[in-house]
């Protein structure tokens, strides 16, 4: 199987693992806007019992957490870089994931990156992308 095919994309290893293994969620594009779908998957993580933290251009907290501007300027250790961005913006977002350390990517629904994806999982670091954790905790019932 491809690992640029959409299967490959939403490999179901890589979604378990982001799901059930990592706690900490660094969330791209999250701010305080209830009406944006980054807050709503944000509140969903942390009912999950996810840790998430806000990475947007001004560092605004969101959901009590304390947000940051870039993700090499979070203190902690990341598990998953969490992405909402347009696709043609996404990708660098999934390089900087590599070089902080984080342990996965994740790609929200509508937004691919093909080169992206092959340079991520080439540096050993499992991403999917074009999904969300909502559809994916809905289809485990």
């Amino acid at each position: 199987m491809s690992t640029t095919s959409p299967t490959g994309w939403q490999d179901p290893e890589s979604v378990r693992f982001m799901l059930d293994d990592c706690e900490t969620w660094a969330v791209v594009g999250l701010t305080d806007n209830p009406a944006r779908t980054a807050y709503s998957i944000a509140e969903l993580l942390q009912q999950r019992g996810k840790r998430v933290v806000p990475v947007n251009p001004d560092g605004v907290e969101v959901l009590g957490e304390t947000g940051y501007r870039t993700l090499a300027d979070v203190p902690f250790p990341i598990d998953v870089v969490d992405v909402f961005r347009r696709s043609e913006a996404a990708g660098e977002f999934a390089d900087q994931a590599v070089a902080v350390g984080a342990r996965a990517v994740w790609f929200q629904l509508g937004v691919v990156d093909e080169a992206a994806f092959e340079r991520t999982v080439a540096a050993g670091v499992p991403m999917v992308m074009d999904t969300c954790p909502a559809i994916e905790w809905r289809a485990r019932g």
